[in-house]
Order: C-alpha cells, then structure tokens, then sequence
C-alpha cells in the first residue's frame, strides 16, 4: 500500500536535511494549512509547498524508480 502520510523521518530523507528540520518543516506546513498541531500531512501538502513532483517523492517513499511512475 503507498504511503500518504509523511512523518519527520521521511522529510529529513526527502529533502537530504536532519529529523529536526523534516519537523520544523512540517510544522510550517501545518501551520500555512490551519491545522492542528499533531495532524498529518499527505504527500500532495507536502509537494504543494515544497514544489517537489508528486510521482518522484511517491515513488521515494515507496521505494520505487520514478521513471516507473511515468506514461
């Protein structure tokens, strides 16, 4: 099952920085979103502030190549 969901771990991976900036970053986040502190952020939130491609952060997280996700 792809994961939708990203915890600090998996930001810091992403974005090649440490746990406590994937939480900074997350909180910021959830902070532009108006949501409440402990709430979850998808992957397409995540993407939408970041700029990053949906279908390679899916495909790191899932540990898959991203040129599998393409046409």
């Amino acid at each position: 099952m792809p994961q939708v969901c990203l915890y600090p771990k998996d930001v810091a991976q992403l974005t090649g920085t440490g746990y406590d900036a994937g939480k900074r970053l997350l909180q910021r986040i959830r902070i532009k979103l108006r949501k409440p502190a402990r709430a979850y952020v998808s992957v397409a939130e995540f993407c939408a502030y970041t700029c990053l491609p949906e279908a390679e952060v899916a495909a790191a997280l899932n540990g898959t190549p991203a040129s599998a996700n393409r046409g």
